[in-house]
């Protein structure tokens, strides 16, 4: 196992010697835990560590295509699939997607296109036809003037290098470059932000493999090997963003035990991404079996999401979840507003 620090973060108000918590406005950190193989080893204060440590824990960490990364940031999901767990078939096609983006841009930092459904149990969609799903619709989203940044959410290299070519500028690949072995060269040439996610296995097989000894420490891990790929690929450190892969081979108590340490993985010098949204362990826990019926459940993770310092927040209910996080900020004190009208601190 890796050894980790897990910083305990702190909002809203500030105690003398405390740190921003990974460049955040709103979130700040002072002390927390050193972790070695799993167990708890040492609490120390900021003024005790490793002062590289320090700075890789409260660093801002880069733009992203234009984005200042100091306060979390909403990526808007647009699904243009048939069979996705929450909202398929809704926006299949270019004027249906065009539709909702059109609403979502107001809305969302981040429009996140994706025409393969990864929930579990999801069967493989043929490269062809995952281009033809994904790339005139974000043509389309370029063609209607949307300038907000554009992620394609694919395990595919030749569906990635259309979507770029097509105006999309962020990968989002839920095996974290391993699925497809040419998808590192493609991200690396593109000089594009890429997402590493944790998952195992694949959609259909995934929930199989739901099994861990310490589901932190080996997130962790495996997120800290995937960068080094990455790295090791040519692509650079500050193009690369983490996700702990909620709901991907893991269990509702895995998720929760993610989210509560989601600080931890601040360590690991990159971008947060949480992508909880209408997830099944919403509906257990809330009481909602329906993935539209999990709204609430979502904004309350998101908020816990953004509590840790989680830099993006990717989601489905859009105004909603930018509405909290608008009185959310309200009572860290923001004075200053965003692109989209929403007030932060200077």
């Amino acid at each position: 196992m890796t050894t980790r620090f897990q910083p305990v973060p702190m909002t809203h108000r500030r105690s003398d010697g405390a740190w921003p918590l990974a460049g955040s406005r709103h979130v700040w950190w002072e002390a927390g835990t050193a972790i070695r193989d799993g167990c708890r080893a040492e609490y120390l204060r900021a003024g005790e560590m490793d002062p590289g440590l320090c700075q890789r824990l409260s660093a801002r960490r880069a733009d992203l295509c234009g984005l200042a990364l100091d306060r979390p940031r909403i990526m808007g999901i647009l699904n243009v699939t048939p069979d996705s767990f929450s909202d398929g078939g809704r926006h299949q096609g270019p004027e249906a997607a065009l539709a909702r983006a059109r609403v979502m841009a107001q809305e969302a930092d981040i429009l996140d296109i994706g025409g393969e459904s990864t929930r579990p149990g999801a069967d493989d969609v043929p490269e062809g036809e995952e281009i033809a799903r994904t790339a005139p619709v974000i043509r389309a989203l370029r063609a209607a003037g949307i300038a907000n940044p554009i992620s394609i959410d694919t395990r595919k290299a030749r569906v990635a290098a259309a979507a770029l070519e097509a105006g999309a500028d962020i990968v989002n690949d839920v095996t974290a470059l391993r699925f497809d072995p040419d998808m590192a060269r493609v991200v690396a040439e593109a000089g594009a932000p890429v997402v590493l996610m944790h998952s195992l296995a694949d959609p259909r097989t995934m929930n199989d493999h739901a099994s861990y000894r310490d589901v932190v420490a080996e997130v962790h891990e495996h997120l800290a090997e995937r960068i080094e790929a990455a790295l090791a690929a040519g692509i650079a450190q500050d193009r690369i963003i983490t996700d702990p892969g909620i709901g991907f081979a893991k269990t509702a108590a895995h998720n929760l035990a993610l989210i509560r340490d989601l600080a931890a993985f601040h360590d690991l010098g990159c971008p947060v991404l949480l992508g909880a949204s209408r997830k099944r362990f919403i509906g257990e826990i809330g009481g909602a079996d329906r993935a539209p019926e999990r709204m609430a459940g979502s904004v309350a993770v998101a908020l816990a999401g953004a509590a840790a310092g989680a830099q993006i927040l990717r989601v489905h209910d859009t105004y909603e979840t930018r509405q909290a996080l608008r009185l959310w900020q309200a009572l860290a004190g923001d004075n200053e507003k965003d692109g989209n009208g929403a007030e932060h601190d200077a």
